[in-house]
């Protein structure tokens, strides 16, 4: 993950799945990214082929690496070495964390989904994981949610621990500032940019705006 001031995470919706969409999206992206304020970008395709995720990521791989915007391809840490992303997240379902830093080797990125879990975070640090994300934080519709977060657990881990700590769950212009003051390293968004109802970039603008 980029070392300066930003700390927007985006992900990418699940609706990226044809190549009209693709092309929507690539357009969405590229307007996020030219805000200059996006660390870090998450494609995230579930029950889709391999190589549609080839084909995703050959199109948007391109788009954040020329802006120093770290792409972090979700589940796959195959497909992340093999495609060349710069790193992969995974949750504790998916995979075993140490398997995942030997699949990565030692210079990709790897995050890892510790939901409200002090013991995954632990885990996932020993693992040898370059940041854990806890969450949610609030209700969203992106996916299913089994687990609610507090603010407490980024307090916690911001004293006790070096590695950054990503906060992820209905995270809004609204609702955002108390989690980066909490400790929060980056902030996971999907609705609150691609939703936006002035386009990508004034979604990424509000996030940055809310916390500055």
């Amino acid at each position: 993950m980029v070392e300066d001031d930003r700390f927007i995470y985006l992900i990418s919706p699940e609706a990226v799945t044809t190549p009209p969409a693709l092309d929507q999206f690539s357009a969405a992206l590229e307007a996020a990214l030219a805000t200059d304020q996006v660390a870090a970008f998450q494609l995230r395709l579930k029950n889709v082929t391999d190589e549609w995720i080839a084909r995703a990521t050959e199109r948007l791989r391109p788009l954040c690496q020329a802006r120093d915007v770290a792409f972090i391809l979700n589940d796959r840490p195959d497909l992340a070495v093999k495609l060349g992303c710069d790193g992969v997240h995974v949750s504790p379902e998916d995979m075993n964390f140490a398997d995942v830093r030997r699949i990565l080797g030692e210079e990709l990125i790897f995050g890892a989904t510790c939901r409200a879990s002090r013991d995954l975070a632990f885990e996932a640090g020993e693992s040898g994981a370059d940041y854990v994300a806890f969450g949610a934080f609030f209700p969203t519709g992106t996916k299913e949610t089994e687990h609610r977060a507090t603010t407490e657990i980024l307090k916690w881990w911001n004293e006790i621990a070096v590695l950054p700590c990503v906060a992820i769950g209905g995270v809004t212009a609204h609702n955002c500032r108390p989690l980066r003051e909490a400790g929060a390293d980056f902030l996971a968004v999907v609705s609150a940019v691609w939703g936006h109802p002035d386009g990508p970039a004034a979604g990424v603008t509000a996030l940055a705006d809310a916390c500055a």
